[in-house]
């Protein structure tokens, strides 16, 4: 019960990573808030564990920080931010469009720095800021180049603001998955093309597995709690040792 009565605010809790989170958050006792792009799964997520929802785009700096003043309202000052909403796409260098790259940095460079921004306001002093990032920012992978820009972009980020906090004894980790098997992975696939994609990542992962949501969702609980008391500006690999062991 590392966050009895600690309020928990995790932007993109509705699936995946962040809603694997947002179960453990709730079984140890948090007050949650969830924000969420999909207001079906948002609902869903908020019935199951009794948290508030607040729908929103992390893209547009308005619909965050409406939602956090809906959250302020509610539930008061923030003791825990997860900043895990974010989209993925992969195009070779060439093929890059202006709107494509736009579209990536806009959620997860441009709007993840300014929702932390709006939420440092509320944030308790001594509070945790966890930011979803991705082994993508380190590894040099073909067709990744706007993703992994914006990755690479948002973990310099959470350093600054880390050593900018230091007086309010925030810290500001994040947390880099590698393959993971979430729903994202599954959308718009057969059967037999998630199979192969599962295969393949047993062969390039050193564990010989994909990851799943609630392995790394545990660790950004690891990060936001007082275990973690003297761990700041880390970026911890969730990644099977692909970038340490591959």
């Amino acid at each position: 019960m590392r966050f009895t009565d600690k309020c928990v605010v995790i932007l993109g809790g509705n699936a995946g990573i962040g809603l694997a989170a947002a179960r453990q958050f709730a079984a140890e006792g948090a007050r949650l808030a969830l924000t969420g792009r999909n207001a079906e799964t948002l609902h869903a997520a908020a019935e199951e564990l009794g948290a508030l929802a607040v729908r929103a785009d992390m893209g547009d700096v308005g619909q965050t920080r409406a939602a956090l003043g809906e959250i302020e309202a509610a539930l008061g000052g923030i003791d825990v931010l997860f900043v895990n909403a974010g989209v993925g796409g992969f195009a070779m260098a060439p093929d890059v469009t202006e709107a494509f790259w736009d579209e990536i940095h806009t959620v997860n460079l441009r709007g993840a720095f300014f929702a932390i921004q709006q939420a440092l306001p509320l944030m308790r002093d001594g509070g945790a800021i966890v930011i979803t990032g991705s082994i993508g920012s380190v590894a040099a992978v073909p067709g990744n180049v706007a993703y992994a820009a914006a990755k690479a972009g948002l973990r310099a980020m959470a350093r600054i603001v880390a050593k900018e906090l230091l007086p309010r004894r925030i810290r500001v980790n994040l947390i880099s998955p590698g393959p993971t098997d979430t729903e994202i992975f599954k959308r718009d696939a057969t059967p037999e093309a998630i199979a192969g994609m599962k295969a393949m990542f047993a062969e390039v992962v050193p564990l010989g597995r994909m990851g799943t949501a609630e392995e790394v969702a545990s660790a950004a609980l690891f990060l936001a709690s007082a275990e973690a008391a003297f761990i700041n500006g880390v970026d911890l690999y969730v990644d099977g040792g692909c970038l340490e062991l591959g």
